[in-house]
């Protein structure tokens, strides 16, 4: 058996072999040998005295000690000591009987004791340990007793002293391995957290520069390729029928077409992930299909078309933070959003039947947006009307206290996106 490994809790059997072999620290071996060698040394010691004083039982004192070291031996080797309790228990009878032979014919017996105090403590539940304790100090003071003429107080107190040393030291102890594996645990706990938040963290810079660049692109390079396109067709139409330079200025409005669907196709590679499957309403549909609790319906109004990726990502967001907020704060049944392409705009309109706000307080209740000056200090508001307001659009929000929350977004379309953008289809 691991006899200085950590003791069990109170009230359980010794410690499975894999976590008793994970709490094998070097201070817990070195424990273990000690007590290897507090025994076997008290049992060296009993034998010699008898032997050197030519006691009249001396062989049988050596015999004694001779027996008990080889049952705590074969208990040390036991693997059914580490592991079951009865095993433990049967262990710890058979070192008793030897223990109370060796008792019989020497009062250096008593010694012994303090040992077993602690293996009684290990092996056994805590009432169990302590009333095997106790019988063995009785035991000792037995013994001593019947050794000797004189009855004087030391005969009880040490090893009743001994035997409150004992379970002190061991409740002591478990209270510190309780306490240094609760922390253990929290620390494997923070760094398994610390792991997620800078996972979450890489996956959201990712996102933000991915963002970042298909706005870019399209707000400079893709607008100057199609500022080309059209000064060059005013160019053409400028231009006398049959002159030198039309060829050339086709060739080139030809070539600027061609770079402008390239640097589309680069910005729509940027796309969120949730846009990369399809289109926007496509998206929509799947977020509201995905939202836990209320009733949440999307319907689409008017001709589809392909929006540039910086409004798609807008209104994405958008959609997804004021369901967040329904889901979290309305306590509404049901939500409904509804996109709507028109001539010169688009536009997103989130409804809920929750609880509602006050839009004009400093610190609005719940409802599709809130937060802005909410206790739980988010900043559904002002992000959103922020991107909307990027985007040259108007964000407006209409709500009661009770009577439930309108959220609506209009982004209107570039010109240049009007005159080369087609409709798709939906979904």
């Amino acid at each position: 058996m691991t006899a200085a490994a950590p003791p069990a809790p109170p009230g359980a059997c010794a410690p499975p072999a894999a976590p008793a072999a994970r709490s094998l620290t070097p201070v817990s071996k070195v424990l273990k040998l000690c007590l290897h060698a507090l025994f076997l040394g008290l049992l060296a010691l009993a034998a010699g005295r008898a032997a050197a004083d030519s006691a009249p039982r001396a062989g049988w004192v050596v015999a004694a000690c001779a027996l008990l070291a080889a049952v705590y031996a074969a208990g040390v080797r036991a693997p059914a000591v580490h592991r079951s309790q009865r095993a433990g228990a049967l262990w710890l009878a058979g070192l008793g009987a030897a223990w109370a032979g060796l008792l019989a014919v020497s009062p250096d017996g008593l010694w012994i004791a303090f040992p077993l105090y602690f293996l009684e403590l290990h092996l056994l539940r805590l009432r169990w340990g302590v009333a095997a304790v106790a019988v063995t100090a009785c035991a000792a003071i037995g013994g001593f007793l019947a050794h000797s003429s004189a009855v004087t107080p030391g005969a009880f107190l040490g090893p009743l002293l001994g035997g409150a040393v004992a379970v002190a030291t061991v409740l002591g102890y478990q209270a510190l391995y309780r306490e240094s594996e609760h922390r253990r645990e929290l620390i494997e706990e923070l760094i398994t957290t610390r792991a997620e938040l800078a996972a979450a963290e890489r996956g959201a810079g990712i996102l933000a520069e991915r963002e970042r660049l298909a706005r870019e692109i399209h707000d400079t390079l893709a607008q100057g390729l199609s500022s080309i396109q059209l000064l060059l067709r005013a160019a053409e139409r400028a231009l006398p029928e049959g002159a030198p330079a039309l060829p050339h200025i086709a060739r080139a409005r030809e070539a600027a077409q061609d770079n402008l669907a390239e640097a589309r196709r680069f910005v729509r590679a940027l796309t969120p992930p949730d846009l990369e499957h399809g289109s926007l309403a496509a998206a929509l549909e799947r977020l509201c299909a995905g939202v836990p609790g209320p009733r949440v319906r999307f319907s689409l109004s008017g001709r589809p078309r392909v929006l540039p990726t910086p409004y798609e990502v807008a209104l994405l967001r958008i959609a997804q933070s004021a369901l967040a907020n329904v889901v979290r704060h309305a306590r509404a049944g049901r939500a409904e959003i509804t996109l709507t392409f028109m001539d010169a705009s688009v536009t997103l309109d989130i409804v809920d039947d929750g609880d509602g706000f006050d839009p004009s307080s400093a610190a609005p209740g719940p409802g599709p947006g809130a937060g802005s000056g909410s206790a739980d200090g988010g900043f559904g508001l002002p992000a959103m009307r922020s991107r909307a307001e990027t985007l040259g659009g108007l964000f407006t929000v209409e709500s009661d206290p009770g009577q439930g929350t309108a959220v609506a977004v209009t982004l209107p379309l570039p010109l240049e996106h009007l005159e080369h953008t087609e409709p798709v289809e939906a979904l």
